[in-house]
């Protein structure tokens, strides 16, 4: 089980100590979330915010064990929780031997941003997504860029008083086209997630997450069925990549990526190409030619620029001619949909037709600049391509 005596001192010391010092990098670089900003943002709205924990929910996914242990059944680290206590992700604890989610409909921070900041490039281009996190995570990703709240219990975070139908009220009243569960891992309030996707059935509005992909086969099926888009973070290819930067293992999120595309979720994937730890070409390729033979070619793959953050703040940033190279690895094997996220500006934001070759949609940053599809299709050539387009 994550140690909570880490916590948060060290990090919340490190944090405040280096605002001044990356506030001009964050300023410049639109595509790293700041945590400042989402918080700010998220205040200029009359809701209800208070310390700690706010309301619980009871989990569908454990099994009861002796002595009122609990095996906790949403994620493969498939945690074994003693009563009082609480599994890895530090937001769902044992109650006299039933097991609780302490983080539902109280989020720590909530914003409204373009659908190209989860990213996604193929779901509603230039609409407003209202987007939602709490505190936790089931990860500890070495170079988390929001490590303040996924890091964090939720007792130690000021959290919004916002249920479900709160959220796709406020949605709608936004004139958000989608909600989604995105800054930390959303498998961790999945009961939350799952609710509001209920409800956005009903509203019309998409119901979106940005996720690790870290979860297990019932509960992801399940949640299939009230999602329509996923964002998965493919960090690497090998077991000891994950192992080693996440504390989390590789063949569950690919066993993950493949239910949601035969479910039919629309399915996009974000791999951070961290310097010295997956940059390596060879390994990219095998990843690729992994997604065209398990997802489809015209899977869209995002090659996102790592910068120094959280505990790999040693590491420089990604040179941008290496995501270059891995571009052009992924294009060589037949993906269509290849794109380089982190460096505003870039061709490698705008998307082609695979069919004709012609530029569909320019964009710098999360601005559309340029739109020739009709509908789904080229508007040159009448190629359809894949994503929710209206």
């Amino acid at each position: 089980m994550k140690q909570s005596s880490y916590r948060k001192e060290m990090g919340r010391r490190e944090f405040l100590g280096n605002c001044a010092k990356y506030s001009l990098l964050f300023s410049s670089l639109a595509s790293i979330p700041s945590l400042v900003h989402l918080v700010k943002g998220a205040e200029a709205y009359n809701f209800r915010r208070e310390w700690g924990l706010i309301r619980t929910k009871l989990s569908p996914y454990y099994t009861p064990l002796e002595g009122k242990g609990i095996r906790c059944e949403l994620c493969p680290k498939e945690c074994v929780v003693s009563d009082g206590e609480r599994g890895y992700c530090e937001v769902r604890e044992n109650r006299n031997g039933r097991y609780y989610s302490l983080v539902y409909g109280n989020p720590v921070t909530w914003h409204i941003d373009p659908i190209e900041k989860k990213p996604f490039f193929h779901v509603l281009p230039a609409s407003d997504s209202f987007s939602i996190a709490t505190a936790g995570c089931n990860f500890d990703c070495k170079f988390c860029q929001n490590y303040e709240i996924s890091q964090a219990r939720p007792e130690e975070t000021a959290n919004f008083d916002m249920p479900a139908e709160l959220v796709v009220a406020s949605a709608k009243k936004t004139g958000c086209r989608s909600i989604a569960s995105t800054y930390v891992e959303p498998t961790i309030f999945y009961e939350y997630m799952y609710d509001i996707g209920v409800l956005t059935r009903e509203a019309g509005i998409l119901n979106v997450c940005h996720s690790n992909g870290y979860i297990n086969q019932k509960p992801l099926r399940a949640l299939c069925k009230v999602l329509d888009a996923a964002c998965i973070d493919l960090k690497g290819f090998t077991e000891e990549y994950y192992r080693s930067l996440t504390e989390g293992t590789l063949q569950p999120v690919l066993e993950t990526l493949k239910a949601l595309k035969g479910e039919g979720v629309h399915v996009e994937i974000v791999n951070l190409v961290i310097p010295t730890k997956n940059d390596d070409m060879d390994e990219i390729r095998r990843m690729c030619l992994w997604i065209k033979e398990d997802l489809g070619l015209d899977t869209p793959l995002h090659f996102s620029r790592f910068y120094p953050m959280y505990k790999l703040k040693n590491l420089p940033p990604t040179p941008v001619l290496t995501l270059e190279r891995a571009r052009r690895v992924a294009l060589s094997v037949g993906l269509e949909y290849v794109y380089i996220g982190n460096v505003p500006g870039h061709e490698g934001e705008n998307t082609y037709c695979p069919k004709c070759k012609k530029l569909l949609i320019q964009r710098i940053g999360y601005r559309i600049l340029q739109n020739h599809l009709i509908g789904r299709k080229c508007r040159y050539c009448g190629h359809s391509l894949p994503g929710i387009w209206f």
